[in-house]
């Protein structure tokens, strides 16, 4: 059974930094292309950025690049997500996600995601 735990939301002003993990298990971790989506209040599922198993970055949504940054530790089976220079748009439950199907550059909703952690950007 795929197991994913986010931890590391929270409050944060306006331009200030979090950076979210996602413990991964009951799964091979380092062989799957995992994920970041956001749902924001009202909003549909969003995908925020991608990786492949090799530690490749293969999608970066344009309203976070050169903001956020994900990365994987395969040895750890964990997937964290650098959040820099937020704002207030970037308020939403992130979700750690593995990634299940794409075709170019579109990739269908994931299957398994964790419970999400809440990051509320406000002044």
């Amino acid at each position: 059974e795929v197991q994913l735990v986010e931890s590391g939301g929270g409050l944060v002003q306006p331009g200030g930094s979090l950076r979210l993990s996602c413990a991964a298990s009951g799964f091979a971790f380092s062989g799957a292309a995992m994920g970041w989506v956001r749902q924001a209040p009202g909003k549909g599922l969003e995908w925020v950025s991608r990786i492949a198993s090799v530690g490749l970055v293969t999608y970066n949504a344009d309203s976070v690049k050169g903001r956020f940054t994900i990365s994987r530790d395969n040895a750890k089976n964990t997937l964290y997500l650098q959040l820099n220079s937020l704002k207030t748009e970037d308020t939403a439950m992130y979700y750690c996600a593995k990634v299940d199907y794409c075709s170019g550059s579109w990739c269908a909703p994931p299957k398994s995601r964790g419970q999400g952690t809440q990051v509320t950007v406000s002044s």
